[in-house]
């Protein structure tokens, strides 16, 4: 297994990744946050006037390509910041919810931040359905899934409500309601929720590993433990895992996250604390708790989703 799974070779940046199937390539397409480490603006204006970033897999996740970025997202003037996409395939249609700040602050703090909704038929080509109407003005991280029950059910990290994970349904993956606070037992960003070994679960990003919950209906959540927070002994795999997706394949769980691995602390004022790296482990259900050991050796096999 390679280490580290990708780096971004234009930036050197690459975060948040996405796993989405491209059925008309039928290849594993990475798309992901491109925050630009090597950038010499002021304060943290490294990480915001971010494209997203593609690079593709042909060999069921072994080794990554980078493709470059995704085109055509600009609904207004100006050089803007894309963060965080959650990418899903829907009766022919992918669907992409992506969080937008305008421009590029030098600060991350009180800038209206909000997901914005586009629709595509091949992963190139973008139309944009607007902002989601949640009840914040600093909505992002967006995981989107269908519920027991029928409809659709979006987790996101609200950046004014203690930096808590709220819900919003929708019938249709157009039409949104928030339904509140989810997971709100301290700060974290970042929630993915997939389901392995009976059970649904919930990773958040709370910078110390990711947090487990586990639920029956996707509704109510039980705290599970942390997985991946101790570093690892691959090259460009220390600190903890930080904003995951998560690809199921039969009874194992493709854990995809990234990390800081030069930085101490909070640093990250030089190239070397900002630079990034992607990784993968893999995660099984034991006992009826997750289990994740970023150290084992293990063969990559995100295997071939249907084309239905």
């Amino acid at each position: 297994m390679t280490s580290p799974l990708f780096r971004d070779p234009i930036h050197d940046g690459a975060a948040d990744p996405t796993l989405i199937w491209n059925r008309e390539e039928r290849l594993w397409w990475m798309v992901y946050t491109n925050r630009r480490a090597d950038a010499q603006g002021p304060r943290q204006s490294w990480f915001h006037g971010t494209k997203l970033g593609v690079a593709s897999s042909p060999d069921g996740g072994v080794t990554w390509t980078y493709r470059g970025t995704l085109d055509g997202l600009d609904f207004e003037w100006g050089h803007n910041t894309f963060w965080a996409p959650e990418i899903l395939w829907h009766e022919g249609i992918y669907h992409m919810y992506v969080s937008y700040i305008r421009g590029v602050p030098s600060y991350s703090g009180k800038d209206p931040r909000s997901i914005h909704h586009y629709t595509s038929k091949n992963l190139r080509d973008w139309e944009h359905h607007g902002d989601i109407k949640l009840d914040t003005r600093q909505a992002i991280d967006a995981c989107v899934t269908q519920v027991p029950g029928g409809g659709w059910r979006m987790w996101y990290k609200d950046s004014v409500a203690g930096q808590h994970t709220y819900a919003a349904d929708s019938p249709d993956l157009y039409e949104w309601t928030t339904t509140g606070p989810v997971i709100a037992d301290g700060p974290h960003e970042g929630p993915n929720v997939f389901d392995l070994g009976g059970y649904s679960w919930m990773i958040v990003d709370a910078w110390d590993g990711q947090r487990v919950y586990r639920s029956d209906d996707k509704s109510a959540w039980e705290y599970n433990g942390v997985i991946l927070g101790d570093s690892g002994y691959r090259p460009d795999d220390s600190g903890p895992a930080l904003h995951a997706d998560v690809v199921v394949n039969g009874a194992a769980a493709w854990v995809v996250y990234f990390t800081h691995p030069d930085r101490k602390g909070k640093a990250e004022a030089t190239y070397s604390d900002r630079r990034s790296a992607i990784q993968i482990a893999m995660a099984t259900v034991q006992n009826g708790n997750l289990v994740c050991d970023r150290n084992a050796e293990v063969e990559i096999d995100l295997g071939t989703p249907s084309l239905n």
